[in-house]
Formats: structure tokens, sequence, C-alpha cells
């Protein structure tokens, strides 16, 4: 095997042998990286391979369909004839795909006919999968079957992040790059996914609820693996976090907290939340094995609870450190009538500890959070980082609209008063008036007729609303105006309704500072700086009341989606989330020296 390539070679080399030496990354279409070429010299791997995602965004839809076609079918006939090229060949083998049954092969083949008939080009998937040791065969024809269902132009994208991702492990091997941080927060998550409640666990569903068996055997994972790290002290606290501390090289320091929740939604996925434990984690790690120490501890906390699945506690781990806490939650029953106190005497919690957990926002320089976005922004501009600029502010409320029970065969069209169709045109002004704004979103998630007969005018509808903007005003603003379509509509339909508001969250703009510093780390990756909100809620928006904070997210592939078994990012991107965190906390240190 020739020596890895560096970047230095790269940047320095001719043209032409420069292009030599990217040869083989895109199937059969040298031109991509002879055109990326133009951009030198790199910062970084990041930087080349976002370069030649560029050209190929650049180069239009029917270059973009001519690579697509250049790729052969999934164990298809080039395999079996051997007329794959070296790189698919490999790649093939690695996800076991030249070793297929018969019915395997046979059930391939009719998916590759059936995916060229809808779509008119090649199923593409990086089958070395998120960390590089290669999918399943199980795995790879679960997302073939899936697929086969997509919109072609969702299917048309899907591949071409796929061949991305193949180039950026081919590009990997080219220049021996191996993600040993992301790997191992890869690996960290993988374990932690072991433990799902019963009823789940045995579906292979991860379901992580507050204080369950399985919660406190993720609480005690974490809290082994921290102390592996060299974390100076790790600790179990009164409502369950997982808190770890490394010291600073003098004491009497300040301290930076950073962490994210371990809990999960019902049948969830790996990395909500639980990347943020494990990001600062590796980061802690390489401190500890290099003896290094910064000017201020650094305070890891794996929050025992953010989703509010079991109980209607919201926010709970985090809300106990800024003394927010409330003593009603304790008498709350799951859904098998056990209360929050018993449930936290039984984890051997002492409640009478509650209230000693709140923090002194006087000794915190701030909280810093990475999580996966839970959204297709960076997967759809093929960017592994994003720089948070604020997490929306929201408000929920539950309506029900009023109107008249009558025969749906007898009552004619304009003498009735319809409670759903009045709920349905909400739903297109919510919708509408959303659009309307930058990072406005809006959704009417539950919908119910009660009692509904296929032969009765639905005489009540019952419905909700989230409404979510990156600021206050602009949300309010929002809010001002769905209520009045929704009175508008009442009045013109002669409904009546209900409103209550069930929830109302302020927004929380990321401090200056600390965004910048995210900024400064993204670049210094030579990774394209993006800026976004946040349209989900995060541990630190609870945070945000006490203290700075800001946020880095980190791309999920299968189009961003998350609380899904098929939430997922790779262990490149996991690796620049490490390298970043890296980064901030050198950038902190920097600060911290010269303020003193």
């Amino acid at each position: 095997m020739a020596p890895p390539l560096t970047l230095e070679q790269l940047n320095a080399a001719p043209h032409d042998a420069a292009c030599a030496m990217l040869d083989g990354l895109y199937e059969h279409s040298p031109w991509i990286a002879r055109q990326a070429l133009a951009c030198r010299p790199f910062r970084s791997l990041a930087q080349l391979k976002h370069a030649m995602v560029q050209v190929l965004h650049a180069a239009g839809r029917e270059a973009q369909l001519r690579l697509i076609r250049a790729h052969p079918e999934l164990a298809g006939k080039a395999m079996r004839s051997n007329t794959l090229t070296t790189e698919s060949t490999h790649e093939q083998k690695t996800a076991g795909l030249t070793q297929c049954t018969a019915q395997e092969l046979q059930t391939i083949e009719r998916l590759n006919a059936e995916y060229a008939a809808r779509f008119g080009f090649p199923f593409i998937l990086a089958v070395r999968g998120p960390r590089g040791t290669g999918l399943s065969k199980q795995e790879i024809l679960a997302t073939f079957e899936r697929r086969v269902h997509h919109h072609p132009d969702v299917e048309l994208q899907e591949n071409l992040r796929n061949i991305h991702r193949v180039v950026e492990l081919r590009l990997n091997d080219k220049f021996g790059v191996v993600p040993e941080l992301g790997n191992q927060a890869w690996d960290w998550q993988e374990q932690l996914a072991a433990f799902s409640d019963p009823g789940y666990a045995e579906k292979g569903q991860l379901t992580v609820t507050y204080l369950t068996d399985a919660h406190r055997a993720c609480a005690a994972q974490i809290r082994g693996q921290m102390l592996q790290c060299g974390f100076d002290t790790v600790q179990i606290d009164a409502v369950g976090n997982v808190v770890g501390r490394y010291h600073a090289s003098a004491p009497g320091a300040r301290t930076l907290m950073t962490g994210s929740h371990y809990d999960s939604v019902r049948n969830g996925g790996k990395y909500d939340g639980r990347l943020g434990i494990f990001v600062p984690m590796a980061a802690v790690r390489e401190l500890h094995r290099s003896a290094t120490r910064l000017p201020f501890d650094i305070e890891v906390v794996g929050f025992a609870e953010e989703e509010g699945q079991r109980y209607k506690a919201t926010f709970l781990g985090s809300g106990a450190l800024i003394g927010d806490f409330r003593d009603e939650w304790l008498a709350q029953k799951d859904a098998d009538g056990i209360t929050m106190r018993q449930a936290m005497e039984h984890a051997g919690l002492s409640v009478d500890g509650i209230a000693a957990l709140r923090r002194d926002p006087g000794q915190y320089l701030g909280f810093v959070e990475v999580h996966i976005e839970q959204g297709p922004v960076l997967a759809e501009r093929n960017l592994p980082l994003g720089v948070v600029t604020s997490i929306n502010g929201s408000a929920r409320y539950v309506v029900e609209f009023i109107g008249t029970a009558c025969h749906a065969g007898t009552t004619p069209m304009d003498r009735r008063s319809d409670a759903a169709a009045g709920a349905a045109e909400v739903i297109l002004a919510v919708e509408r008036r959303a659009r309307q704004d930058a990072d406005s979103v809006a959704t009417v998630g539950q919908l119910l007729v009660p009692g509904g007969s296929v032969n009765v005018v639905p005489g009540r509808c019952q419905f909700s609303l989230d409404l979510r903007a990156p600021s206050d005003a602009q949300r309010d603003a929002m809010v001002h105006d769905v209520l009045a379509a929704v009175q508008e509509i009442c009045d013109r339909r002669q409904l009546r309704f209900t409103l209550e508001e069930t929830m109302r969250a302020s927004a929380a703009p990321s401090d200056a500072t600390w965004q910048a510093r995210w900024t400064q780390a993204v670049d210094a990756l030579g990774v394209p700086l993006h800026t976004m909100t946040s349209g989900a809620g995060h541990d630190a928006m609870k945070l945000h009341e006490v203290m700075p904070q800001a946020m880095l997210f980190v791309r999920g592939q299968n189009a961003g989606i998350s609380h899904n078994p098929l939430e997922s990012t790779t262990s490149d991107d996991m690796q620049l989330a490490v390298e970043a965190f890296q980064q901030l906390l050198q950038c902190t240190a920097d600060a911290t020296a010269t303020a003193s």
C-alpha cells in the first residue's frame, strides 16, 4: 500500500499530480476533484471535502444524475461479474454483500428493479456506514425497503448525500485518517443504547424514562466512563444527574459547565442529548492523557431528565441546578401510579438534598452544549457543524372548537357548524402565518374528533397549537395573529371555542462571547460557518436563565430525523464536534489567562 497522503503534499503538487492523488473518489467522475483543486490550499481535510461538495452542487441536476448513474447497482451484475472499481469492491465486501445468501440476493435484485423503475437511477448507500466499519445486511435491506418509497426529488438528494459519505471514507483511507475521538464517542453511545425500558427493550427500541432501571443503569455507566476518562470527581446527585468535574490548574477557579440529557423519548434515537455528554467527555479524556490542566474547572453534566416522558416535569435535571425544582412534582404519578417521590426514594436519591443542587452563577463562566441538530438544515447543506444563534421561544395551547353535531346526510352544507372543518381551516391558517417569518414554525400535532362518526357532522374538535420563533417578540406576534384567525374562523362558521395555554418558554439567544468562541472553533477546523436557530428546546434554555450559554449543532443523517430510531450521525462528524470543543476550551483558556 502507498503511504498516506498529506495535505501539504496535495497543496504543493502540480495540478495533474494532485488530480492523480485524488483519483477514485467519485465513481468514474474525476472532474469533481479536479475542479475542487482550484480552491487550494486546503487548511483541513474537512475543507477539501466541502470544496468537492460545492463543485457537485454547482454542476446542476443533469451532472448530478450522470454521477449517480455512473454507480453500480447494490450487489448487482457488476459485483457478480467482478467489474466493480477497486473502491466499490472493498466497500461492498466490507458490508458482507459479496457473501449474500440466494434469498438475500433475490431480495436485493427485486429492490434494485423496483428502485430503477421508480426513479430511473440506481440506489446508492454508503454501506460502510456511519462509523466506517460496515452496515449489516439487515440494516442495508431495511434502508433499501424504506427508501424505495421516497419522493424522487428526496431520493435524488439522499443519493448525493450517500455519495459524499462514500467519498469522505475514501478520502480518509487515502490520507490515513482515523476519527479516533469520534469513534470513541460513537462507541460510548452504542454501549449506552443497550439499556432500555421494559416493553421497548424486547422490541429493540430505545426508551429511557426517568429513574427506571434502564435509566439508573445509564447513570451508572456514564459515571464509570467519566472516571475512566480521568475526571477528578464524579457523583450522581439528588435528582439523578451525573456530574463529573475536571479540576483547574489552580484552586478557586471558576467553572465552565457543559453537558446534555441521557433520558429519551419513547422509541427514540441514540444521539439526542447523549452526544452532548460524550463529546466533552472525549475532550476531557484527552486533557487527562496529556496531563493538561486549564485555568478553569470543567463540569460535565449528564442531565437526568429533559423530555418529560414519565412525569410532566420537563427540564427537571437542568432546572434543579438553577433552583427550579417544584415540590408539587413529587406528588405526580406515572402510568403505574408510582409517584416521583417514591421513584426517587427507590433509586436511593435524597429529596432533602435537591435544594442544595442550586448553582451560584457567579462561580461559572457559562454553559455550552453540543447537540445533534434534530432537523434537516445541516444535512441539506452538506455541513457537519452549525453554530446556534438562539433557541426559539415557544407557546403551546390546547383548543376545542364546539359546533353542532347533526346528520351528515340531511344537513345542507350552508347550515352546518362543523367543528372539524373549522379546525382544518385553522391548520392551514397556522401554516400560512408561520411561513411569513424567517425561522418561525407552527404545528398542529394533535387532532381529535371525540366520539366522531362517519355519518355525523362533527360537533366538537380538539387540537393542539405549538408556535415557536427565535425571539419572544416574533413569537408573540405570531400568537396574536393565530389566535385572531381562530376567533375569525369561529365567528364566520358559527362556532365557539375554548383555549388553554399549556406552556410558554422564552427564547434563549446565544451569548455573543460564547457564540463567537464556537465560531472561532469551527473556523479553526476549516469547516464553513453556518449559523442557525434551534427550533427544539434544550437544557441550555434553563441554564440561560442564570448564566451565558451557546450551542453547537452536529449534522444528523437520514435528513436529520430525530426522536426516531433512524436518528444518526457519523463518527467523522462527531470527531469534528470533539475537535471544535477542544478548540473552544483552548480559546476560553486563552481568554481567561489574558483576563487574569
